[in-house]
C-alpha cells in the first residue's frame, strides 16, 4: 500500500516549485557577447577604478556597470606604444561616473582601450 500525500506535502511541494521557478527568473544579466579581435563601445557607470597595475607597467582596469553585465576596461600603463590617445584624468574617475568606451576586445567582457586612434575612454553626456 503506498502512502497518500497530505495537504501539508502537496503545499510544500508547491512552494518549492515556485521558489526555485522564481530563482531562475532573477539570474544577473550576462556580459555582452563579444569574440576575442572584435572591436567594441559600450557605455556604462563605473564600478571600480583600479590605478595600482600601473606601478608595475600593469594595465589600470576600470570596471563599468551596464544593462547587459560587468565590463572590464583596460587601460596600458604605457600609452607611448598606443595608438590611442590617454584618456583624460583617469585619476579624477569614480563610481558612479557615466563613461563610454571603445577598445578591442581580449577575452570576454574584457575591452582594451590602445590598439587603434579611435579607441578611448571619454565621460559620457
Amino acid at each position: 500500500m503506498k502512502p497518500r500525500a497530505t495537504a501539508s506535502t502537496v503545499r510544500l511541494t508547491a512552494t518549492l516549485v515556485a521558489c526555485l521557478s522564481l530563482a531562475a527568473c532573477a539570474s544577473t544579466p550576462a556580459a555582452p557577447r563579444w569574440t576575442a579581435g572584435q572591436q567594441a563601445t559600450v557605455e556604462g557607470q563605473i564600478a571600480t577604478v583600479d590605478t595600482t597595475p600601473w606601478t608595475y607597467d600593469g594595465s589600470a582596469v576600470v570596471t563599468l556597470a551596464t544593462p547587459t553585465g560587468n565590463v572590464d576596461v583596460h587601460l596600458p600603463a604605457r600609452w607611448n606604444l598606443c595608438k590611442a590617445p590617454p584618456p583624460d584624468d583617469v585619476q579624477s574617475l569614480k563610481a558612479g561616473d557615466r563613461v563610454r568606451v571603445t577598445g578591442t576586445v581580449s577575452e570576454p567582457h574584457t575591452l582594451v582601450v590602445c590598439e587603434r586612434a579611435e579607441h578611448g575612454l571619454h565621460r559620457a553626456p
